[in-house]
């Protein structure tokens, strides 16, 4: 019996439809995510005096290693045995259109793409591989955010049954009792943590791999807590103790941990030399 004290949902994930093409809200999220992470970066750039032109190629390779890492992290994490188990699962590896990306893949593709980009351009625009990542945690935090509202209007990714009055009756998949909107925990946590971190960012007391450290705590360690009233994904995660996604996130929490110690260690200056804010100065 549906719960008319909960928010019975049954928003349709596809805006409108145009010459047999359906544009999803996921898909115009999960696009919002990157433009507002252009504009993000757009103001360190210029707050930091880096060259603006930089932006275009970063913007590309970071589309490019999101897209690629959550795919094959989906198709291996998840689903090897479908993806690897035939030829037809295996071309469906390179469709994600037709569904299946996961955060820590695209954590990992950024991580080397990052590592690629700073290698290429950081050295004579004096920023290096740390910076890069203290940076962009801050805009995959918002990003992250819009990806978990897709989730929503997917009605995909959700908890298990729950009496809270915001528990949501996800109606287009045959539900009739609330459940958790985990994919709404996660968008208020993400964005929560992307508020701290620009915060920060703002101060002038914070070294380099704060922030990524920081991040790596604060995104995979709610992750991880989440995932405890999440639904299993997959079949193999039924029984057991901890998920995949639970799994996949203690790495990257003790990443975050490394980070911090780096950054208390080293005591870098957060902002590349010649920007506006160094340790101890205020803003110029």
């Amino acid at each position: 019996m549906i719960d008319f004290l909960a928010v019975n949902w049954n928003a349709d994930p596809v805006i409108f439809k145009i010459l047999g093409l359906s544009i999803r809200w996921y898909s115009l999220l999960f696009i919002s995510g990157f433009i507002l992470g252009w504009f993000i970066f757009q103001w360190f750039f210029k707050r930091e005096r880096i060259n603006p032109k930089l932006l275009d190629s970063l913007l590309v390779t970071l589309i490019a290693g999101t897209i690629v890492g959550a795919r094959l992290g989906h198709c291996l994490f998840y689903q090897p045995d479908y993806y690897l188990g035939s030829i037809q699962g295996f071309l469906e590896i390179f469709m994600p259109w037709k569904g299946g990306l996961a955060s820590h893949g695209g954590t990992i593709a950024l991580f080397i793409a990052m590592w690629w980009y700073a290698k290429k351009y950081g050295k004579k625009n004096k920023f290096d591989f740390v910076w890069l990542l203290d940076h962009l945690c801050i805009a995959v935090c918002f990003a992250a955010m819009f990806i978990r509202l897709g989730n929503l209007f997917n009605s995909e990714i959700y908890g298990g049954p729950t009496n809270l009055p915001w528990g949501f009756v996800f109606l287009r998949n045959g539900e009739t009792e609330p459940h958790h909107p985990t994919q709404l925990y996660e968008a208020l946590s993400y964005l929560l943590l992307g508020i701290i971190l620009l915060w920060l960012y703002k101060r002038d007391k914070i070294y380099r791999g704060m922030l990524i450290g920081l991040f790596f705590i604060g995104c995979f360690g709610s992750r991880f807590l989440i995932e405890f009233i999440k639904n299993d994904q997959v079949d193999f995660e039924a029984g057991m103790a901890l998920n995949m996604g639970q799994l996949l996130s203690i790495p990257f929490i003790l990443l975050g941990i490394g980070f911090l110690v780096y950054a208390f260690k080293t005591k870098k200056p957060a902002l590349i030399d010649g920007g506006y804010i160094e340790i101890g100065n205020k803003k110029k």
